[in-house]
């Protein structure tokens, strides 16, 4: 029986089968075509290729970024990291890259100053210093990844300047005045937020820390709050289908995990909130979710809280006591001043907040550490006095 086949080339016949690779400078389909004796011999082919993709083993000279990154995205990145470090990524990825001015320019042939004229284009239309220094960071780990599989000589972001970093300034953190503080702590607002805010600045804690909080965080014995899990929400991606999610996972550095004391002053504070808990477990009975059971910080019928849900309901808390706005963060730098006020050393202060180096504890609170150098240079002044 003949083989079938569907091509001929300078008299011979061949089966040949295509499937489209990214898009050129022009947004047109890039097509590779395969060709064997057979239809499934080509077919092979075609999907021997695309695993070699995939796992990274073809140096093909004519790729294009936008393709090639979101392959690099999808199928290397995604399985080194959380989905809520994905999340963000895929969301520079789209924002940015996806169809920017140097989607379809070869990879091989993208200068530095192609890179620059895109940042300072981004700068003039107003986006951060911030953001695209968070943008570049992606960009610079792709094309690390493309100069180690051969595909580019040298990476051209190292060359490149962040516009913006000369009128760059690291704003001074808002606090709470403890006149604030006592309001929210007499306060007899019976909304669970005003206790989440309590032991947030009482601890330090960020907030997806004091929501992924257990029971048998609790150490009442040895006085201490053990931190080893965070709430985060993030966007699920699976192809075209995007998904808002809910999770308890491990918090984002090594530091983060941590065990700091226990202020007696909480432990009213979370026989409130068990109170409450058991009262919403009655009430709503076997609709109550079981899962979450050892949590300590739950909707009404027992599922996790948004983290980001909570801004709203801090604002209307601070519209009830009559208190000026400031971000929910702003308790645990409030937490962070006091205990420098305290004379609390730097290094103490940088563990107790789960800083991944003193280095960050110093920077964000410049301005709090100069205030008490110069109050320690005052003292030195009074004493030559003596």
């Amino acid at each position: 029986m003949a083989v079938k086949t569907n091509y001929s080339i300078n008299g011979k016949n061949y089966f040949r089968v295509s499937a489209s690779f990214g898009r050129d400078s022009n947004g047109k389909l890039i097509r590779k075509y395969f060709y064997g004796k057979s239809e499934k011999e080509a077919k092979k082919k075609l999907e021997e290729y695309k695993e070699s993709l995939k796992r990274g083993l073809v140096v093909d000279k004519n790729l294009y970024l936008s393709p090639i990154m979101e392959q690099w995205l999808y199928e290397i990145v995604r399985n080194k990291i959380k989905a809520s470090t994905f999340d963000r990524y895929e969301d520079i990825f789209r924002n940015y890259f996806k169809a920017s001015s140097l989607s379809y320019k070869l990879i091989k042939d993208i200068k530095s100053i192609d890179i620059q004229k895109y940042y300072n284009d981004l700068y003039k239309s107003g986006k951060s210093y911030s953001r695209i220094k968070s943008i570049n960071k992606i960009l610079n780990y792709f094309l690390n990844y493309c100069f180690a599989e051969g595909y580019i000589l040298r990476n051209p972001c190292l060359n490149i300047t962040i516009p913006g970093k000369n009128n760059f300034t690291s704003k001074e953190v808002e606090v709470f005045s403890r006149d604030e503080l006592r309001t929210i702590i007499q306060s007899n607002d019976k909304a669970l937020i005003r206790l989440i805010a309590i032991v947030s600045f009482s601890t330090g804690m960020r907030i997806g820390e004091v929501l992924g909080l257990s029971w048998n965080d609790i150490d009442y014995k040895e006085n201490q709050i053990h931190i080893n899990k965070i709430v985060a929400c993030y966007t699920e991606i699976y192809g075209d289908i995007r998904k808002k999610v809910k999770v308890i996972q491990a918090p984002k550095t090594k530091s983060s995990i941590r065990t700091i004391p226990l202020p007696t002053t909480l432990i009213p504070v979370f026989e409130e909130v068990k109170r409450t808990q058991n009262i919403n477990k009655l009430k709503c009975g076997s609709s109550y979710k079981k899962e979450y059971k050892n949590q300590i910080f739950l909707t009404e019928d027992g599922n996790l809280i948004y983290p980001t849900n909570l801004t709203h309901s801090w604002k209307l808390l601070l519209k009830r006591l009559d208190i000026p706005y400031k971000k929910f963060h702003s308790l645990r730098h409030t937490y962070a001043t006091m205990q420098f006020e305290a004379n609390i050393p730097l290094k103490t202060v940088s563990v107790l907040l789960g800083h991944a180096s003193i280095d960050i504890t110093a920077d964000t609170y410049t301005h709090v550490l100069k205030k008490e150098k110069n109050k320690s240079a005052d003292i030195i002044s009074v004493l030559k006095m003596c």
